[in-house]
């Protein structure tokens, strides 16, 4: 994070735009009082990736198995 002069800005827009692509803050001052923050917008449609729900959800061995609490309904 770092700080830049509003009046400033007009000159540095383009590289402070792309500081915030990479991650930074950006907090504009005017008469050295922080006045504004530029931050990034987070990824609204996050494309999930392979394989990231492994290990998440373990399905038993029975699982297939008649449930013995349901043998009363199946009569």
């Amino acid at each position: 994070m770092y700080e830049v002069s509003v009046e400033k800005t007009q000159s540095q827009l383009h590289d402070l735009i792309e500081s915030v692509v990479n991650g930074e803050e950006v907090i504009f001052t005017q008469d050295n009082q922080p006045v504004a923050k530029l931050t990034a917008m987070p990824n609204r449609n996050p494309q999930p990736k392979f394989g990231s729900g492994k290990d998440l959800f373990v399905i038993s061995d029975d699982f297939n198995e008649p449930l013995a609490d349901l043998d009363e309904y199946r009569k």
